[in-house]
């Protein structure tokens, strides 16, 4: 009996000692993969990463569960994409009661934005999708980085030293691209996309989308619209398809059936699940993906 008493002590110092070891975690929700990496990268154990929405969800149409509005509740933090990607967050935020008293991180406050390039016939409408690319990462990430360290200005330090480490990985990332397609003599590539995603990733490479098949954001092309799309591509002798790996369309067989055009699918990093090194080595793949393309699209030119 002492032997037990005398263990439960011991336990209840440690207990202690822990928790007098610096401030409690805080607690950081994200509504999308990325982020997940982000502030994980950055806050290391100073923090614990929420999803707000369990993985497998599709953050275009996806409906708020009674889960995701537990989650809200307990948050000390959001980070949020903001600009069109996670509309879903700021309904469950609300339906938690947290609208007035949940402090929220907009990654993309200091990211300059565009529109999405190449829709036909539609209205512009910004392009959210500034998570697959680094440049717009880097800037996500230092504004991540000074958001934390407003709510916990004891880390910040440490949140700015983890966030300088993990930019330079994203450089270098980039970098070993560069130097893959250093030697060609031209950054050059017709190339068309399934879906308004990789807008900021093609302008890291002074390379445009010129033309988007879906007609809308989520929307499927019709049979007429498939036609069309088909006639447009043979037109400007676009050289790749970028399709989505995540979400294959199975329009996209009939497209390269009928144009020949070369296929290449590029992670839309926003599906499968959550991890520290889910950013990176999605991007490690995006970035082989159009290195090839370029490459591709190189020996093409150089053989006409």
């Amino acid at each position: 009996m002492r032997l037990i008493f005398f263990l439960l002590a011991c336990l209840r110092v440690l207990a202690t000692a822990q928790a007098a070891d610096g401030a409690p975690k805080l607690k950081v929700g994200i509504t999308l993969h990325p982020y997940y990496s982000f502030v994980t990268a950055i806050a290391g154990e100073r923090a614990e990463v929420v999803p707000l929405v369990d993985a497998g969800f599709n953050s275009h149409n996806y409906n708020p569960q009674p889960a995701d509005i537990k989650r809200a509740m307990t948050l000390d933090a959001l980070v949020l994409n903001g600009v069109g990607h996670d509309p879903f967050a700021l309904e469950i935020v609300a339906a938690a009661g947290r609208k007035d008293s949940l402090p929220l991180i907009h990654a993309n406050a200091q990211v300059s934005l565009v529109p999405i390039a190449g829709l036909e016939g539609a209205e512009k409408a910004v392009n959210p999708h500034t998570f697959i690319s680094i440049s717009a990462a880097i800037q996500q990430v230092n504004t991540i980085a000074d958001g934390l360290s407003r709510l916990s200005p004891a880390d910040a330090p440490e949140f700015r030293r983890n966030a300088r480490a993990y930019t330079g990985r994203l450089r270098r990332l980039k970098a070993e691209t560069m130097t893959r397609i250093a030697a060609l003599p031209r950054l050059e590539l017709r190339c068309a996309s399934v879906h308004g995603s990789y807008d900021y990733l093609l302008s890291e490479f002074g390379l445009e989308i010129a033309f988007v098949v879906e007609p809308a954001p989520g929307m499927q092309p019709s049979a007429t619209q498939l036609r069309r799309t088909i006639e447009t591509l043979k037109a400007r002798k676009i050289q790749v398809l970028f399709a989505e790996e995540e979400f294959p369309a199975a329009y996209v067989e009939t497209i390269r059936a009928a144009t020949g055009v070369r296929t290449r699918f590029l992670k839309h990093l926003t599906s499968g699940a959550y991890s520290a090194e889910y950013f990176e080595a999605g991007m490690r793949y995006n970035l082989d993906q159009l290195a090839e393309a370029l490459l591709d699209a190189s020996q093409a030119n150089d053989g006409k």
